[in-house]
């Protein structure tokens, strides 16, 4: 792959994570950070570590777009659940919602070079 089409794709990746992370916390409708982890690497652009997850989680947050509770572990620490918040879910539409306009815009685009 070539330069700019690396630096392209790692930019539409990082744009797209924050709804790919909200449409699988709506999926799961509640799950530990790992659980998403790998849960979204068997989706195209999915491919993310811890390291890029809990930031993410931690800024959905505070903005208000997810809630937490912690459960106790058996198997060592608490788990930190994370579910989508009545906010949002709101902000998850819209997000889809403008994301199904944009690609439809896409796709006619495309289609006017056959």
């Amino acid at each position: 792959m070539d330069d700019h089409l690396t630096a392209w794709t790692v930019q539409v990746r990082k744009g797209l994570l924050e709804v790919l992370v909200l449409n699988a916390l709506r999926s799961a409708g509640e799950a530990y950070g790992y659980d998403l982890v790998r849960s979204l690497a068997g989706h195209p652009g999915g491919d993310l570590g811890e390291g890029t997850l809990y930031p993410l989680l931690s800024r959905l947050r505070l903005q208000g777009l997810v809630a937490t509770r912690l459960v106790e572990s058996d198997a060592g620490p608490a788990r930190k659940y994370y579910r989508l918040t009545p906010a949002g879910e709101h902000t998850l539409d819209a997000m889809n919602d403008h994301l199904d306009t944009v690609l439809a815009g896409w796709k006619r685009l495309r289609a006017r070079r056959s």
